[in-house]
């Protein structure tokens, strides 16, 4: 029986979870196409793994980043997983005009404009897998984050139109929506102190697990899918009287 090599790309694998799941995946054996706005970045992961990555500079809210996706999948043979992890949050209470329509921008449109793009390939090719790093942050509106919040609750919608738009045109499109808690990447690098952080190696091997078993849901790790479960219980009128701080 031949072993065909999977092929993935990662959009985001610059930094933080996106480069901490490369590492791993190409440690299985994956073949990747890494994509992000630093370059530099991902020429180490390139040098590490030689054969098995390709790399692009592309950024998600540029117009024509959906082309240079299907560049980097022509360069990488053919594409089985779509892995999205670019994005961007900030606490913004002061509510900043230019933080919250970049993180619009990011979240919203940069997201769509792959994701899209990435199921157009696959529903050519008649199968394939989406996965996206979402947010515990989509359960509830946070007063410090108002459009990271909306973006994350934006992305999880948006998966569950997808996969209903596969079944409707019988697709074999898998989906995984992955919705960490807080995770010490950069983004988090704002001297503030965050509960229950985790570290990346560990927030990564727990996705690549829901990855591999094609996980439809996976709230990251078991604390946070307690503190969820809770979170979805608190009535409206009781939440905005809450200070969620951090």
């Amino acid at each position: 029986m031949i072993n065909k090599t999977k092929r993935a790309v990662i959009m985001g694998a610059t930094s933080g979870i996106g480069y901490e799941v490369a590492r791993l995946l190409l440690s299985e054996g994956w073949k990747l196409g890494l994509a992000g706005r630093r370059e530099e970045n991902l020429r180490k992961l390139q040098s590490e793994f030689p054969g098995q990555v390709c790399i692009k500079a592309i950024d998600v809210k540029d117009e024509d980043a959906g082309n240079a996706l299907f560049s980097l999948i022509d360069e990488l043979g053919g594409m089985d997983m779509y892995f999205h992890s670019s994005g961007i949050g900030y606490q913004n209470a002061n509510l900043d005009a230019d933080i919250e329509l970049n993180t619009l921008e990011t979240n919203g449109t940069g997201f769509t404009r792959m994701v899209g793009a990435a199921f157009r390939y696959f529903r050519d090719k008649g199968k394939g897998h989406i996965a996206v790093i979402s947010s515990i942050a989509g359960t509830k509106g946070l007063g410090i984050a108002p459009a990271y919040s909306a973006t994350k609750r934006f992305q999880n919608t948006y998966i569950d139109a997808l996969e209903q738009l596969a079944s409707m045109k019988k697709l074999d499109i898998r989906f995984t929506d992955i919705r960490p808690g807080f995770v010490a990447t950069n983004l988090l690098n704002d001297g503030k102190k965050y509960p229950m952080l985790m570290k990346t190696d560990y927030t990564a091997r727990l996705i690549v697990k829901a990855l591999n078993r094609k996980k439809r849901i996976a709230v990251i790790d078991w604390k946070y899918r307690i503190l969820v479960f809770f979170w979805r219980l608190i009535p409206r009128c009781v939440w905005k009287r809450m200070s969620v701080k951090n």
